[in-house]
């Protein structure tokens, strides 16, 4: 589901015409989206047009040995490409049955019963994705496109016979090739591109039967590389093309620039595979095993191994690639771009009870990013994070020191995946388990997370929120230490505390070494223990959206104007800084609405409390009432606090 584009003055085209260029985002052109069959049909709604603006929907069962299957369209409904065959085009009945402006649709040949699916889809966009079609002519030609830029890899496939894709790609020489259907090493062919390198109006075509026989049909899906085009201003870069080598350990680190959520790779020094990762299936900071791989040239099912790990400005190659050779890529930048302008886009609270059945999920109505969760009956498993940049079943305890655990017991059920929209839990049996879920969506201004391997040097660290962060959360994910919290105040002050225990904040008023690092670039890498591995969960203001603010106690009543106009708040969180507290929590899916409504404690495994809420949701944000809990409203203290509408 796409976020709502923040209002802002337009920009203007280059050649000076005064006409106004509407702002595009990766996540209006690109989607993963992972499905379920039904054994019937379903329309897949991924905020997508592939039907007005044209584009491509790549199809894949996850678990089970069939081929990829490529709709377009230029050929039309229920005709497909494999990527893994140098078969023609074939009509397939039931497959996808229709582009929308908001996805696609898929018949029971796209849809089989209980089956999980991925799709990917690019929309047509200048400096992002093209697609044409000719008939081949036997004779060194061009073909005209509307990419907008020069191509930096293309990828041809002749559709009325059987023949090999061919892939260009802006790394090789122009008399070079790959086969995407293969796992050869790059070749050497003058027929394919005939020894020219693509414009940003043509790209050039030899005479081999592959790309350019007399009377011969062809489709080519053409990919842009740095090309800006994207963001408020026009500017951002949404995908990339490039290369790298790998040293003896199969690591080669790339900066992109951002954060990518799609990578395709492929060895062009010795024969190899090429790979797809995307975050949605499970393409995360995260160890061993962490990344479900699939192989546009075979029809395996999916597997599970530590690929890359990506970063808040590219990607560190891990294991899975050969050692020293040389790597093709076709990297895509992580969404959303748009700052939301709706709280329910990037956050949802959801409480609710065990039936039983298994597995258990809770949705969100958006790709959820990160969820934080616990019992309300408490049970001394209070409060778990799963995340999908730290893989889902990776989990934390907000309420302990520990490590992170590959879903322990001792967390309580497991979580199985982050889907799309909803996160799935295992081992759900006790029917009487009332629960909370805050789930959380990353997106510019709002919410970001950032793994990070500590150095000891305690500087900075990229981050992708897109503005100087105003609430940042530590944890050491390999390590039994704190959870560390920092309220940045000015370029020299700060409150640094602990998530996980009561202790007073301490205050520093002058410390530019440590609060001068956080920009809309870096924050602060403010635990940095060489060698340990860490998780930073970042929060900013979004007008409309969300709040990172102070307030001071008045020991009465008193309103929180946060901005939010006639929603309201529907989480708030706070904490007392200038002596012991809790972290006090509040959402409206268990009641915002009465002053008894419960709270709960980040920092313990206790029970909610339900007879002491006193904070309630108001139209521009949340109020306060110390007369039934003094702590949150104590007459001249001094309390941080983070809302969300």
């Amino acid at each position: 589901m796409p976020l709502q584009a923040t209002s802002g003055a337009a920009s203007y085209d280059a050649f000076g015409g005064g006409v106004p260029v509407v702002p595009a985002y990766i996540e209006e052109v690109f989607s993963t989206y992972l499905y379920t069959g039904n054994g019937s049909t379903q329309t897949i709604t991924n905020g997508i047009d592939l039907s007005t603006k044209g584009g491509l929907a790549w199809l894949k069962m996850r678990n089970f040995n069939q081929g990829h299957i490529l709709f377009d369209t230029i050929r039309g409904v229920e005709n497909y490409l494999q990527s893994a065959s140098s078969d023609e085009q074939y009509n397939l009945a039931n497959s996808l049955t229709a582009f929308n402006t908001t996805g696609f649709s898929v018949g029971s040949a796209a849809s089989v019963n209980t089956e999980p699916y991925v799709s990917w889809s690019f929309s047509k966009q200048p400096k992002f994705f093209d697609m044409v079609s000719w008939t081949g002519s036997g004779s060194n030609r061009t073909i005209a496109h509307s990419l907008g830029s020069v191509p930096a890899c293309i990828m041809v496939k002749r559709t009325d016979v059987a023949a090999d894709w061919q892939v260009y790609h802006r790394s090789l020489a122009n008399t070079e090739y790959l086969v995407l259907n293969s796992t050869a090493a790059k070749a050497t062919g003058a027929t394919r591109w005939n020894s020219t390198s693509p414009t940003s109006t043509v790209f050039s075509l030899g005479t081999s039967t592959t790309v350019n026989a007399s009377g011969g049909t062809y489709v080519a899906y053409l990919f842009a590389h740095d090309a800006g085009g994207f963001g408020l201003t026009g500017t951002d870069n949404v995908i990339s093309c490039g290369s790298f080598t790998t040293d003896a350990s199969s690591i080669a680190t790339v900066n992109l620039g951002y954060e990518p959520q799609w990578v395709m790779f492929k060895c062009t020094s010795t024969t190899d595979n090429w790979r797809i990762v995307d975050n949605m299936r499970g393409f995360a900071n995260a160890g061993s095993s962490s990344d479900a791989r699939l192989f546009p040239n075979l029809s395996s099912q999916e597997f599970f191994s530590d690929t890359a790990n990506p970063t808040a400005t590219g990607f560190v190659t891990q294991g899975d690639l050969q050692a020293s050779q040389t790597y093709i890529y076709i990297a895509i930048r992580r969404g959303p771009m748009a700052v939301p302008t709706l709280g329910t886009s990037v956050f949802s609270p959801v409480a609710q009870t065990n039936t039983g059945s298994q597995p258990f999920s809770v949705t969100a109505g958006f790709p959820v990013d990160s969820a934080w969760f616990g019992q309300r009956n408490g049970w001394g498993v209070n409060f778990i994070t799963s995340d999908r940049l730290r893989g889902a079943t990776n989990l934390l305890l907000t309420t302990a020191t520990t490590s992170e655990s590959f879903n322990n017991s001792t967390y309580g059920p497991s979580v199985s995946r982050l889907d799309s929209n909803t996160l799935f839990r295992d081992g759900m049996t006790n029917a009487s388990e009332p629960n909370i879920y805050w789930m959380f969506r990353r997106a510019p201004s709002f919410f970001d997370e950032v793994c990070y391997i500590g150095d000891g040097t305690y500087g900075a660290a990229n981050h992708n929120l897109g503005k100087t962060p105003e609430l940042v959360i530590y944890k050491s994910r390999s390590n039994s230490v704190n959870w560390g919290v920092i309220k940045p105040v000015s370029s020299i002050a700060y409150y640094a505390g602990l998530l996980n225990l009561t202790d007073t904040f301490d205050y520093y008023s002058n410390d530019p070494s440590v609060a001068g690092l956080y920009t809309s670039t870096q924050f602060a890498k403010y635990q940095d223990t060489a060698g340990y591995t860490y998780v930073a969960y970042l929060f900013a203001t979004a007008p409309g959206v969300s709040k990172v603010g102070t307030y001071t106690g008045n020991g009465s009543t008193q309103t929180i104007d946060c901005g939010f106009g006639s929603g309201g708040a529907r989480f708030v969180l706070i904490r007392r800084t200038d002596s012991t507290g809790g972290w006090y929590v509040y959402d409206t899916a268990r009641g915002m609405t009465v002053l008894t409504d419960p709270y709960l404690f980040l920092n313990t495994t206790g029970a909610e409390v339900a007879t002491l809420g006193s904070v309630t949701t108001v139209s521009t944000g949340f109020a306060l009432n110390s007369t039934i809990l003094a702590a949150i409203n104590v007459s001249g203290a001094n309390y941080i606090f983070l809302a969300i509408a």
